[in-house]
């Protein structure tokens, strides 16, 4: 089952701004649901902006059913994380942590798994789709850290970070590697079985305690403020949909078109660094 929903070609409205935006919070506790836009300023692509990787992610099925699939996948993966986990958080990540630690956001919840939130210092994060620092074997549950795995694969591995380049890395941590590259790829210490990330894969459901928590989150909520999100995912507009039921404002910030256009009370066209840090000044002048 894909995750995946046609995105409209509707042009979003523009004109709003973050004084929109900062007039309908007012008086509210919010929860943030962000996208792969928020992690752009921090070196991370999207899968849709300009210079987007035009290749899908690989699927549960994909990583499950070949053994030279998920070769591949370890290989781009192992090129990736070289870089992916050197990201820092930006503007737009420190806007929503202080939002939570000043009272005003319940917390966010995220569909990337870059762990950039949890860097920021946001304190109640849930995280959708997993995170890429964790690692369980598929067959006997053993979870492992990223970066033991990450050792794993370069004593097996010796040299083979330097002979490649991994300036096209994708939002997952992935890259492209030519596949007849010699790579082997890394298995549980427990029973050899096979590693994968604890993220969640397109064909994968989210477990239905994540969603729980995070409807939870929203009900406590009396705003929901989208950052960085197409909202293409169709787990992201589930919020949106539960938003709608009750009757909650919902401000948009992302470039380019959103599903969530047609419904948003707020829709500002701009990056998510910018706009949140704007919002973030115009909250705290505001209680001054």
């Amino acid at each position: 089952m894909s995750l995946l929903a046609p995105l409209s070609r509707v042009v979003p409205p523009t004109g709003h701004t973050p004084e929109h935006a900062a007039n309908v919070l007012e008086g509210r506790r919010f929860a943030v649901l962000t996208g792969a836009g928020i992690s752009t300023d921090s070196g991370i692509p999207d899968y849709r902006g300009e210079g987007a990787p035009k290749n899908h992610p690989m699927s549960f099925h994909e990583f499950t059913g070949s053994l030279e699939r998920r070769r591949r996948y370890w290989m781009g993966a192992h090129v990736g994380w070289s870089r992916f986990h050197r990201a820092s958080p930006n503007d737009g990540h420190h806007a929503i942590a202080g939002f939570e630690a000043d009272g005003w956001a319940t917390g966010v919840i995220t569909q990337n798994v870059d762990g950039l939130h949890h860097d920021a210092g946001s304190k109640r994060v849930i995280d959708l789709h997993g995170r890429l620092d964790r690692v369980r074997c598929l067959d006997c549950g053993q979870s492992f850290t990223r970066a033991a795995v990450e050792q794993q694969m370069a004593e097996q591995n010796p040299g083979f970070l330097e002979s490649v380049n991994p300036d096209d890395i994708r939002p997952d941590g992935d890259v492209e590697i030519d596949p007849a590259t010699p790579f082997q790829i890394p298995q549980c210490d427990v029973c050899q079985g096979t590693l994968k990330p604890e993220v969640v894969f397109f064909g994968e459901f989210v477990p239905p305690s994540v969603f729980t928590h995070a409807k939870a989150l929203l009900d406590q909520s009396d705003a929901l403020v989208i950052a960085g999100s197409s909202l293409v995912v169709n787990t992201g507009m589930r919020f949106v949909t539960h938003a709608q039921k009750r009757k909650m404002p919902i401000v948009v910030i992302n470039r380019g078109p959103t599903k969530a256009d047609s419904v948003a009370t707020v829709r500002i066209e701009g990056g998510t660094s910018e706009t949140l840090s704007a919002l973030s000044h115009l909250v705290r002048a505001s209680v001054a």
